[in-house]
């Protein structure tokens, strides 16, 4: 690779594969510049979506470390690099892809781990960092005040027992 371009353009693809929290591989073909103006603006908040070289791409995703492209990388493609919440990237680009059947997720890797299409499907259907943290709060809450109610209920019963005998010393 004596092109000092080609060289600048891995580089580049190195920083933003370091710096991504996951990666989606995406074919486009099919899609107008419109369609996919609209997809990259569905993905903004959490992603940099960005066409790419296939054979500069694989060569960086290889001195990255990442195999999950290996062998992927064929057609127009193009890739969403994850700087935020993962989940809702990969529902996005579900949500594009069923209204446009063109658009063809074929891989990913998220926390150094490969993806195929089906596991990019299920972190979609999971739901999101804040609707399951909020659940976790909710479950830990539940647990404590169960927990306070129990250790109450000792004191609450002596408290009526006493109250019972001063009724029945009263009526008697």
């Amino acid at each position: 690779m004596a092109n000092p371009e080609k060289a600048a353009a891995v580089d580049e693809l190195k920083e933003l594969f370091s710096s991504s929290t996951a990666a989606v591989l995406t074919e486009y073909r099919g899609l107008s510049v419109g369609q996919l103006q609209e997809l990259r603006k569905s993905v903004r908040e959490n992603a940099h979506y960005a066409v790419v070289k296939n054979t500069l791409t694989e060569i960086a995703a290889r001195e990255s470390g990442i195999d999950a492209f290996e062998g992927k990388m064929e057609g127009p493609s193009a890739i969403a690099f994850v700087h935020g919440d993962a989940v809702d990237v990969a529902k996005a680009l579900r949500d594009f892809a069923k209204s446009n059947p063109a658009l063809v997720i074929k891989a990913g890797y998220m926390d150094g781990a490969a993806l195929d299409e089906d596991g990019i499907k299920k972190l979609a259907d999971l739901e999101s960092r804040e609707v399951l943290l909020g659940k976790m709060a909710g479950a830990f809450i539940g647990v404590q005040s169960k927990a306070a109610a129990v250790l109450q209920a000792p004191l609450t019963k002596a408290v009526r027992t006493v109250e019972a005998l001063r009724e029945q010393q009263e009526a008697a």
